[in-house]
């Protein structure tokens, strides 16, 4: 609970060191647990000694778990793929994702950790929230809903749908905080306008699962409702927030986040475009290196808010680029196996065009310095790797774009 009225608690202002030697030393104890009580984790982290995975170093040197690989993995070895590190009688829900995918969760209080979300929101103990995501299946309504209790807020279960109730809801509750995605809380504000209805009671909003514009944002705020936007998956839970500072999202206090070149377990420098790879400390669900598929990057500096944890830009798209060229799958491992065989290359990207309607396949590769034979060489590996013929250009450093992408299909289709 909080510590005083502008933090939800002291974890938010540690100190940078003293945050990373508390985090890691939790994470080998982390590591063990996950390796001694799931299946899954015993088979990928057999040589893994857990009390040396105690730095970031050792971290990005195990395999990463894909949220593209659970649908089959938990196919194969129902009800959860050997993820789940608890038995059975101590889950508490088992959600259902598109995929499908199954998360689990537990009776533990905010077990998503969605509490310091609604916090930096301003939402405070007795403010009544409106809760707009959805109850069933999903575990986006309980998430909500369980931080909300912890705040010791009620909760009004509203969903989605049903406009006209949820407006005559509002205004008869008078609730303080709305949680749900911005377009619909947009609906919902237009739909009380229709009605002639007075939900002016809503002045704070913690939204999520789709993107906020800068232009939708400044229209809700502009209509009474302070609006913050957080991340999470439903596999993580909350992953990062924004405050009121509303200079990029605080990275949570429950989690160990990394950004790796996409295709890679490889960690890129700070403010490089890659994919979010999170650790999390949930003993149920104990996710180890889990490369969600989306991109962010980090900002430099802490946010004048006074949270001292890192900040990454929020949700900058899909890591996951794979395209057909010419009838053959390329993936963007295949991509990175190539810069791998040539030490010369500081960045690779594949780019895809179709000028008249035939493909064509373009490694566009970072390099210091080049000539005929390297980019020979290169083409050699490009052939043998993406079994695809391809051309190669070679660029300055710094000049491909800072995107994340490793393979741009810029092909169209009329």
């Amino acid at each position: 609970m909080a510590a005083n009225n502008d933090f939800y608690d002291e974890l938010e202002t540690r100190d940078p060191g003293q945050r990373a030697e508390q985090q890691f030393a939790a994470l080998a104890e982390q590591v063990a647990h996950a390796k001694q009580n799931s299946g899954y984790f015993a088979s990928v982290l057999q040589d893994v000694d857990p009390g040396e995975i105690n730095n970031p170093e050792a971290l990005a040197k195990l395999p990463l778990t894909r949220k593209s690989d659970l649908a089959a993995r938990q196919q194969a070895e129902p009800p959860l793929g050997g993820l789940s590190a608890v038995p059975l009688d101590q889950v508490a829900h088992i959600f259902m994702s598109p995929g499908p995918i199954f998360e689990p969760d537990g009776d533990g209080r905010d077990h998503w950790r969605f509490g310091r979300a609604l916090f930096a929101a301003g939402v405070r103990a007795g403010d009544i929230v409106h809760n707009t995501f959805a109850y069933h299946l999903t575990p986006a309504g309980m998430l909500v809903e369980s931080a909300a209790r912890a705040l010791g807020c009620p909760v009004i279960p509203a969903g989605v749908g049903n406009t006209e109730l949820q407006v005559q809801a509002i205004a008869h509750l008078r609730p303080a905080a709305y949680g749900g995605t911005p377009s619909f809380l947009k609906i919902l504000l237009d739909k009380a306008e229709e009605m002639g209805a007075d939900v002016s009671s809503l002045s704070k909003a913690s939204v999520g699962a789709e993107p906020l514009p800068p232009s939708l944002r400044q229209e809700l705020i502009d209509r009474g409702v302070f609006t913050v936007q957080s991340y999470g998956t439903a596999d993580l839970g909350l992953v990062a927030y924004e405050s009121p500072a509303m200079e990029g999202m605080i990275i949570d206090e429950g989690v160990i986040m990394e950004i790796v070149r996409p295709g890679t377990g490889d960690p890129v420098p700070d403010g490089e475009v890659g994919e979010i790879v999170v650790t999390t400390f949930n003993k149920v669900y104990p996710l180890v290196r889990f490369a969600t598929g989306d991109l962010s990057a980090v900002l430099s500096g802490a946010s004048p808010c006074g949270r001292t944890n890192t900040r990454i830009k929020g949700w900058m798209g899909r890591a996951d680029q794979s395209a057909k060229v010419r009838g053959m799958f390329v993936h963007p491992k295949q991509v990175n196996d190539i810069a791998a065989r040539h030490q010369e290359i500081a960045r690779a990207r594949l780019v895809l065009e179709n000028p008249d309607n035939k493909d064509r396949m373009t490694l566009r590769c970072e390099v210091p310095r080049g000539d005929d034979s390297l980019k020979s060489a290169i083409t050699t590996s490009v052939q043998n790797i993406l079994k695809l013929r391809g051309e190669v250009e070679l660029v300055q450093p710094g000049s491909l774009p800072n995107d994340g992408k490793v393979i741009d299909d810029t092909r169209t289709y009329e």
